[in-house]
């Protein structure tokens, strides 16, 4: 962010950030995949109902919110909604490594949760729309779910569950020993981009600015909860809650510019990516991190 306010000509080129992507999400993937191998099925249930429910009531929520007090029309309010509804891998990412960083017992299963969170939201955004066809509906589900992100931790979840603990050490030295590395300088690249965007604050609106930062921290704040009610550690409670307060700027808007075309991207784009997004890496991650050692004290 400094590099950006004093105008340095410091840039990760685009193909390097889409390399960086693209081997974290398959390592989170992998990882994820050799702990759900070591995880009890029951002890998945839980998690992947209250996952799925979160999926459906938050776009909900935020499609009432930004109509009744952000006052956007429907299709507008409807588009926003589906990215709040969806998840951004990148606030997961952040959120991860921020309970390692703190030393928060953690839930290796969580990369699952991820693909169960992406989808249910967006599909409820669209509906509530009630603008697209069936055919509209379908070619955007079908972007979601063959997009990169979630094609990559479902695949290297896959892989990992196959594999196992044994073979996965075959691949750690590139897969596992490097991660925090590679995510140093994805996160150098993360906060030029939400310094980048901060001056998209001026034509949001301070309505829209109110719930770019309300709604993710009712959301994580939930979210936090839900995770400790089904018996993740503080740490899966902490991530759980920032997979739930983030917004998608990746998945989210390909389906919206397919299905809702209409819609406009100066909303919804600025809302999950020049004011959810900062705030979270700011504020939320620590937030929901200090609400799940609460819960987990009390």
């Amino acid at each position: 962010m400094v590099a950006r306010a004093v105008r340095s000509d410091l840039e990760i080129p685009p193909a390097i950030y889409q390399g960086l992507s693209i081997y974290l999400l398959f390592a989170i993937g992998l990882k994820g995949g050799v702990a759900i191998a070591e995880t009890p099925l029951r002890t998945l249930i839980g998690p992947i109902l209250v996952t799925t429910v979160l999926g459906v009531l938050t776009p909900l929520s935020t499609y009432a919110l930004l109509k009744w007090f952000g006052r956007l029309g429907r299709i507008d309010a409807a588009a926003t909604a589906a990215h709040y509804g969806s998840v951004s891998a990148v606030t997961f990412l952040a959120a991860i490594e921020a309970t390692k960083i703190a030393g928060m017992q953690g839930n290796g299963y969580m990369p699952a949760l991820v693909a169960v969170l992406e989808v249910p939201g967006i599909i409820v955004g669209l509906l509530l729309a009630q603008h697209s066809g069936p055919r509209g509906l379908k070619k955007a589900v079908h972007e979601v779910i063959a997009g990169k992100s979630i094609f990559l931790l479902i695949g290297g979840m896959a892989i990992g569950a196959i594999s196992g603990p044994v073979k996965m050490e075959a691949v750690a030295p590139l897969f596992v020993h490097p991660f925090k590395g590679v995510l140093c300088l994805f996160l150098l690249e993360l906060g030029m981009l939400a310094a980048g965007r901060l001056r998209d604050l001026r034509s949001a609106g301070w309505r829209l600015i109110v719930l770019g930062c309300v709604i993710p921290l009712i959301h994580g704040l939930l979210g936090t909860a839900a995770g400790h009610a089904v018996g993740m550690a503080p740490g899966g409670a902490a991530v759980f809650g920032a997979m739930v307060g983030s917004a998608s700027y990746i998945a989210a808007p390909a389906a919206v510019r397919i299905a809702l075309p209409r819609a406009s991207p100066g909303i919804y784009l600025t809302m999950s990516l020049g004011i959810t997004f900062p705030f979270n890496l700011a504020l939320g991650v620590p937030l929901f991190m200090s609400f799940a050692n609460y819960l987990s004290a009390v």
